[in-house]
């Protein structure tokens, strides 16, 4: 510890770890979702529920892919 406060060097459990993973992939979450809203209208329970149970890489693919998409269901294809 006494090491690590002379080095100054940041330390993060795992428990906030996860939480600063849960807290980006949220934020990804919402912003999919917003911008299927704006394209498509709004996303329907099942289209929610999808982004909602998806890790933080696959709502960054899935954010690229509307900008193409022609239908909400090109974005998880």
């Amino acid at each position: 510890v006494a090491f690590e406060e002379e080095a100054q060097m940041p330390y993060v459990t795992s428990v906030e770890r996860i939480g600063i993973q849960k807290g980006r992939q949220q934020g990804e979450a919402a912003i999919l979702l917003r911008q299927i809203a704006l394209k498509f209208g709004p996303p329907s329970e099942e289209v929610h529920a999808r982004i909602e149970a998806a890790d933080a890489d696959t709502l960054l693919d899935w954010s690229a892919r509307i900008l193409t998409a022609e239908r909400v269901d090109d974005i998880f294809r």
